[in-house]
């Protein structure tokens, strides 16, 4: 299976380019967030499925146009129209295959978790969590076009297709998971997330009360490539994630050209903010791009708010 390469093609004013500065173009004003329904899936937008193998696990990948869903070329970028959500990169294999070995090895259980999937695309980090019997498995894009056109079929797809593999051998497949979508910019998205109020003060509310989102576990593959867009995604973390026991799991790659960020530097924001620990899980050295590595974000010990 092709996979898109390690450097980002961004499409300004009908001409992509490709280079290995930090420089990132100016974004456009981000659409305001919302909840798309699993019941406004598209019905236009052709959308073709194709098997993709993970170490003896079997999901299905979506594949449709860019053309045809957002009206822009073939482009991995559009600055605040379109943040490749469409394409399959490889950090969400990497993220699905380490999920697995963590649960392989006692360190991780998806079973009567909530988990928020950030950046999703195609969802397949949030689908793994389905399948092994998460509460709930919440799906977040930038485009809600992204979320309808893509994301929504596919988890039915692989959804579907697991129900039927199970029945076909006798065994009742019980799919309680709790799936919905949502659609916005990591510094507002929180404002349509489902969450509780309680007592404790906050800035950020115009209600003057704190709103907790309890995830127990966050996903976000290839999602730290814009160092402009790291502020925001960090803070949502915090404010969505459980505490005490929440995690995050990072899937990305070291350098991206073209863009400016990598895991380098999310990491060294993370350690100046002081509040949260990271562990390497999975490096992954394959020659087909630059260095990709898995890592956990956990809350430090004794720290709750």
């Amino acid at each position: 299976m092709a996979f898109v390469n390690s450097e980002f093609k961004l499409f300004l004013g009908g001409t992509g380019f490709s280079d290995n500065s930090s420089s990132e173009p100016p974004s456009r004003p981000a659409p305001p967030p919302v909840e798309v329904l699993a019941s406004e899936v598209s019905s236009t937008v052709k959308c073709l499925l194709e098997a993709v193998n993970l170490d003896g696990l079997t999901l299905l990948k979506a594949r449709v146009s860019t053309e045809e869903v957002l009206g822009v070329p073939d482009s991995d970028l559009v600055p605040g129209v379109y943040e490749g959500g469409l394409k399959l990169w490889e950090g969400s294999l990497d993220l699905v295959k380490a999920l697995r070995s963590e649960i392989h090895k006692g360190e991780l259980s998806l079973k009567g978790k909530k988990v928020l999937e950030l950046g999703c695309g195609h969802g397949l980090p949030g689908i793994f969590a389905c399948l092994e019997g998460a509460t709930a498995v919440h799906f977040q894009d930038f485009n809600a076009e992204v979320l309808r056109c893509l994301t929504i079929p596919n988890v039915n797809a692989n959804l579907t297709q697991t129900s039927q593999s199970t029945a076909s051998k006798d065994t009742t497949p019980i799919f309680e998971t709790e799936v919905r979508y949502f659609a916005g910019d990591w510094s507002q998205v929180h404002q349509c997330l489902p969450h509780e109020h309680n007592d404790v003060k906050d800035t950020d509310s115009n209600s003057g009360k704190n709103l907790v989102y309890e995830y127990n576990i966050i996903l976000m593959a290839e999602t730290i490539y814009a160092i402009s867009a790291q502020q925001s995604l960090y803070k949502l973390i915090k404010k969505c994630m459980k505490r005490p026991g929440g995690v995050t799991y990072m899937a990305a790659k070291k350098h991206y050209f073209g863009v400016g960020g990598g895991t380098r530097q999310f990491l060294s924001m993370v350690k100046k903010d002081g509040v949260m620990d990271a562990s390497l899980v999975a490096e992954v050295a394959d020659d087909s791009s630059n260095v990709r590595e898995v890592w956990k974000l956990s809350v430090k010990r004794g720290l709750k708010s």
